[in-house]
């Protein structure tokens, strides 16, 4: 069976990388515009209206609007943008988030596709919460370093041109990043994390660490226990592995040039601190990868087709 897709936004960076993963595939037939026909509105209604499925990888506006086109209840959409992670009406494209979300996106008419920073931070923080080993009213905090393709094509042009761009790069710093209530929400926190975002001179690839002080949680659990909850919730999964704790190094390109995160968990039992660390690629896992799987979940497809394990 054959599936009519179209990809509004094709022509950046995450629609680049989504075609990469259906190239040579036959299960979905893509819909395409040429440069003239993106521009126009008319031509984008009917290509949105013909799809079977629609991954939109646009501004939040331009996605919003994008959906507001759709006139029939058959379309069904994936946003990569933030404009509805935690919309009404809208399934969290985060697979292995929670138990039974794979079957929910499966039956979903609209999926947003998670944000690259809370898919590391929500896969190490949601089962932990769950489990009863971090409070959810714990004031959480997040340190988290990206490629710079992350930052669309005014980005990768100004780490690639003649300046190279700064090695390292911080910014939000006024605390209100888009991710933020994204975090919160799926994470079910009752408060914001405090989150600190960078950039690197790296293409793709990301780091996402969360710091816990064990030895002030009324309940002190062990760092076995951490590795032991987030085992159990990703056992199984082909994308989501988690690490044996050692004392290397950790390497922000771990992942990159794959759809797989990698989880572990570090510290100093002594102390009672830990450290919660997540390496994915920005563009695979964070962005392009989730977006085909699911688009797989939801054809009914294995859900790693076309993925890069």
């Amino acid at each position: 069976m054959t599936r009519r897709l179209f990809i509004d936004g094709g022509a950046g960076t995450t629609g680049l990388e989504i075609r990469e993963r259906l190239a040579g595939r036959s299960d979905f037939e893509l819909i395409v515009l040429d440069e003239a026909a993106r521009k126009d509105a008319g031509a984008r209604r009917d290509a949105l209206n013909a799809a079977d499925f629609v991954i939109l990888c646009l501004p939040d506006d331009a996605a919003r609007e994008a959906v507001a086109l759709i006139e029939n209840p058959r379309t069904r959409v994936i946003d990569a943008s933030t404009a509805h992670r935690v919309a009404d009406g809208w399934t969290y494209g985060f697979a292995e988030l929670e138990p039974g979300q794979q079957a929910a996106v499966a039956e979903a008419l609209r999926v947003a596709n998670p944000g690259c920073y809370p898919t590391g931070f929500l896969a190490l923080v949601r089962p932990l919460v769950r489990a009863g080993l971090i409070p959810h009213d714990w004031p959480l905090s997040v340190n988290a370093t990206s490629g710079y393709s992350g930052g669309g094509k005014a980005m990768i042009a100004e780490f690639e041109g003649d300046g190279g761009g700064a090695a390292y790069r911080g910014y939000a710093l006024d605390l209100a990043h888009k991710h933020v209530p994204e975090m919160q929400h799926h994470a079910r926190l009752a408060h914001p994390p405090i989150f600190a975002p960078a950039v690197a001179r790296i293409y793709r690839g990301m780091v996402v660490e969360v710091p816990l002080p064990l030895y002030a949680f009324g309940r002190r659990p062990s760092l076995d226990a951490l590795e032991t909850a987030l085992r159990e919730a990703y056992a199984g999964s082909p994308l989501i592995r988690v690490a044996r704790r050692d004392d290397g190094l950790v390497d922000i390109a771990a992942d990159a040039g794959s759809d797989r995160m990698t989880l572990s968990v570090h510290g100093n039992a002594a102390a009672g601190q830990a450290r919660l660390i997540a390496t994915l690629d920005n563009l695979g896992k964070g962005a392009a990868g989730a977006a085909v799987q699911n688009l797989n979940i939801m054809a009914g497809l294995d859900p790693t087709t076309g993925l890069i394990l």
